[in-house]
């Protein structure tokens, strides 16, 4: 039996995994068992973005990178992060005190478009015109 991994600063609490884990889908039926846990591989997916690294460079003691990389890219294919995201901008959005969802714009406030941008108050100086290749020359 392998020794238990060291923990990364990066690695799921078991409070965010119970939020997190009914999102991740299960091994399909059939087929070979899974070789590593559902947790293990998002583990190594939030070092990879919070490390920054490539995917090569992984430590050693999480799961294989051609592994982590697989799922991250079948989760991504099929919208799964996006899912994710949506579930927890919701919680996060109810925590506050706020509808789940943000209410839509009115249709008059639609007709208008975007709020105007800020302009900013610093002055550029004007650029000097440019000057030929040729000038100065005899």
């Amino acid at each position: 039996m392998r020794p238990p991994r060291r923990r990364y600063r990066t690695d799921l609490t078991d409070a965010q995994w119970q939020v997190l884990g009914s999102l991740i889908p299960q091994p399909k039926p059939g087929g070979r068992p899974a070789v590593h846990q559902r947790r293990e591989l998002l583990n190594a997916m939030l070092y990879w973005l919070r490390a920054g690294c490539a995917w090569r460079l992984l430590p050693h003691d999480l799961p294989p990178w051609k592994t982590v990389y697989h799922y991250f890219r079948c989760w991504r294919l099929d919208g799964r992060w996006e899912q994710i995201v949506r579930v927890l901008r919701a919680r996060e959005r109810v925590r506050q005190g706020r509808r789940p969802t943000p209410a839509p714009r009115s249709r008059s406030a639609a007709r208008r478009g975007p709020a105007p941008q800020p302009t900013s108050r610093i002055r550029r100086p004007a650029t000097s015109p440019a000057r030929s290749r040729t000038a100065g020359r005899g």
